[in-house]
């Protein structure tokens, strides 16, 4: 029998970002505590490395290790995004540990591992390669979320997060496990298929339907199973948070579309009614329980479970051009939270949080640049036009109108401008309220650039916004089960 070796090139990146890890954890042990900038450096030439090696095999498309493993142009456009949005997490966050006595190697080397399992999950066909990146990722979160030990807040957040992350973890296994009794498979090319000649009103089917669906709620924070959401973000240090915020959504979107569009698209019809009640009570709740928030981190985080409301009611179009908007949207979002929780990073300082709305007030008197660029931020999620966040919406609402779900369309918009109120709140208190803190804002250099390009990209995409919604339109029609 010969045995024949596939070609590794498509998942180089994920060994090379491993690999790096690993060195990068072993490196610490000769590192001395004053040249921590070593690990910072390697962190971000990792990053670099595996963008040089994802566009170097953007051009290979199929499948690897029995089909476990996909490359196709949506699994390298979300590396891709992840590569970039988690530079400038790293990029911000440097400071803020270095200020906190945080900084450590193993923020970074859990940084990376959780990339590694957000990269498997972007290029998941099976199930248990779904589930190992899943798993991976979500304990490196975990880690993270407990990285200052001696803060019972952030202590207290990561035993919910654990608690809650892996009650859905098991509900999403035990749905695959029914799914897998009824169709005979893991792979995800083979469940859609043995679906499609099926009685879509198999009671067990719709069970482990339910279950996969439960358990995607849970990772995406969606009413009613956001519970871990707000106190996650209030509790972990705010660099953990930001990273939390950021590059986990774009992978929760690839977990969405392999598991739902990729295995079950054909009883689209039954999860589109859970969809709807989900991003229903997403936008709801996150919106109007935004509002009475006096932390920007739980604020936001509510702001997050709303926004995954938007997220899906793209997904639930069950159509190209809607998972086109909702990959539009969540490249958006991404951005979007990275910039904003920059600015909480920007304002605070050791031994301050900048957590209070009124830690906001008078912002344009202490920095008018960092206040515009807060302003710009603030407009994009609540989607006031020019800006990119004004087109996320304007596209999945269009989806929506597209298929037929005009009710639903006006629910959004309706939810939208509700919404509108508490990110409006923040650019009053900038620029109508008297600062209270008059300590001068101090970051590096590299910190204050990235942070303008940051912002500055919300609407200095606009030239290219079609390009980028071209990107996400190849992207989805070049996805294949067969």
């Amino acid at each position: 029998m010969n045995l024949e070796m596939p070609s590794l090139f498509p998942v180089l990146p994920e060994i090379f970002v491993f690999a790096m890890a690993c060195v990068i954890l072993l490196a610490d042990l000769y590192i001395a505590p004053s040249a921590r900038s070593v690990s910072y450096a390697l962190t971000q030439l990792t990053l670099a490395g595996a963008a040089c090696l994802t566009i170097a095999g953007a051009d290979i498309s199929g499948y690897l290790f029995n089909r476990m493993f996909v490359a196709d142009p949506l699994s390298v456009l979300l590396k891709l995004a992840i590569y970039g949005v988690t530079f400038f997490v790293f990029a911000y966050s440097r400071d803020y540990l270095r200020s906190r006595g945080l900084d450590r190697s193993e923020y970074y080397v859990l940084g990376l591992f959780g990339i590694v399992g957000m990269m498997v999950m972007v290029s998941a066909s099976h199930f248990l390669t779904l589930y190992l990146g899943l798993e991976l990722l979500s304990l490196s979160l975990y880690s993270m979320v407990a990285f200052q030990r001696d803060s019972a807040t952030a202590t207290e957040a990561a035993m919910k997060y654990f608690v809650l992350g892996a009650m859905a973890s098991g509900m999403l296994l035990y749905g695959m496990s029914m799914l897998y009794g009824v169709t005979g498979s893991l792979e995800i090319s083979a469940v859609r298929l043995a679906v499609s000649k099926m009685n879509p009103n198999d009671i067990v089917l719709i069970f482990g339907l339910v279950f996969v669906v439960v358990g995607i709620a849970f990772k995406l924070g969606s009413v009613p199973f956001h519970m871990w959401v707000p106190d996650v973000y209030h509790g972990a240090p705010t660099a953990v948070t930001l990273y939390i915020s950021t590059a986990p959504e774009l992978a929760a979107f690839a977990m969405v579309m392999r598991l739902l569009v990729g295995g079950l698209e054909g009883v689209s019809s039954s999860w589109h009614g859970m969809l709807v009640i989900l991003a229903i009570l997403s936008m709801a709740l996150g919106n109007l329980i935004a509002i009475a928030q006096t932390n920007i981190k739980r604020m936001l985080a509510y702001s997050a479970i709303s926004h995954m409301g938007f997220f899906l009611l793209g997904i639930l179009s069950a159509s190209p051009s809607g998972y086109s908007a909702s990959l539009f949207y969540v490249l958006v979002y991404a951005v979007m939270s990275l910039g904003a929780f920059g600015i909480v990073i920007l304002l605070s300082r050791s031994g301050f949080e900048a957590e209070r709305l009124d830690d906001f007030k008078g912002l344009n008197q202490r920095s008018p640049w960092h206040a515009f660029l807060m302003l710009l931020l603030m407009f994009s999620m609540a989607g006031v036009p020019p800006t990119a966040g004004f087109y996320a919406k304007f596209l999945v609402i269009q989806s929506l109108v597209g298929s037929g779900a005009v009710w639903l369309a006006v629910l959004s918009v309706l939810f939208a401008v509700i919404g509108a109120y508490y990110y409006l709140r923040i650019v009053k208190l900038m620029y109508f309220d008297d600062a209270q803190d008059l300590a001068p804002i101090e970051a590096g250099r590299d910190f204050r650039v990235l942070l303008g390009v940051n912002g500055l990209l919300l609407v200095g995409i606009l030239p290219w916004v079609g390009t980028v919604i071209d990107w996400c339109n190849f992207a989805i029609r070049s996805l294949s089960y067969s």
